[in-house]
């Protein structure tokens, strides 16, 4: 029996997603971006818990080919149901009275998706993003968003310990990829400036990869910065 192949599989899943949309007014998230942009996306919430805890801040910042298009962002601070614990505070600086003065997710989702788009998304542990935000997606459009994921930390583990030997230790921590890969740290746990890095990030790797270039295991420096556009 032969299977289905990939293109068919994608347009199932399109067919599915379209009859259970709720709003056919976002139907464009189910149609392919423009060819070559990806959108680079990052929430802050408050904790680590996909079921209890909320997005506080979203950012979203346009990759087009070979350059990071700041000019073209989303950014919004977002009013949750619970205000943020004070452990939370400390990584993302943002205090009650700050998201109190933020809108509700309901406001802030449709100008995200129309942003978005059926581009892809990347992000560092972009799962964990999109599933925080998908429990809002869900309630609005019956279904969750269907855009293709790009994690970060998948194509930095393939350029430097793809070719490792068995037991080599790992770090994929976010501070040891921008150095490893020369990206300035602009301040970590803000949602507009982490997105930005990790297109910054993003487009060294996919060019380390078409050189064919592995990030050496015992060198912290070795790109200069990404370009990044207006």
């Amino acid at each position: 029996m032969k299977l289905p192949g990939r293109g068919l599989l994608q347009g199932l899943r399109r067919h599915v997603g379209l009859a259970s949309l709720a709003d056919r007014g976002f139907a464009f998230l189910f149609d392919p971006g423009p060819a070559g942009e990806v959108v680079s996306l990052d929430c802050e919430t408050t904790g680590l818990d996909i079921r209890r805890d909320q997005v506080i801040s979203v950012a979203a910042v346009m990759v087009r080919g070979q350059r990071i298009i700041t000019s073209e962002r989303f950014e919004a601070v977002v009013r949750p149901d619970l205000m943020p614990r004070e452990d939370s505070i400390k990584v993302h600086q943002l205090r009650a009275s700050d998201v109190a003065a933020g809108r509700p997710m309901e406001e802030v989702l449709p100008g995200l998706l129309r942003f978005i788009g059926g581009r892809p998304l990347l992000g560092y542990y972009i799962d964990f993003d999109i599933a925080m935000l998908d429990r809002h997606v869900r309630a609005m459009l019956r279904v969750g968003l269907p855009n293709q994921r790009i994690e970060l930390s998948g194509l930095y583990y393939e350029r430097k310990y793809g070719d490792a030997p068995p037991g080599t230790v790992l770090d994929l921590r976010f501070a040891a990829m921008l150095r490893d890969l020369g990206i300035p740290d602009l301040g970590q746990h803000d949602a507009g400036r982490d997105a930005v890095m990790v297109a910054m990030m993003y487009l060294q790797l996919l060019d380390l990869a078409r050189r064919r270039v592995r990030i050496p295991r015992t060198s912290s420096r070795i790109a200069e910065t990404a370009p990044i556009g207006a």
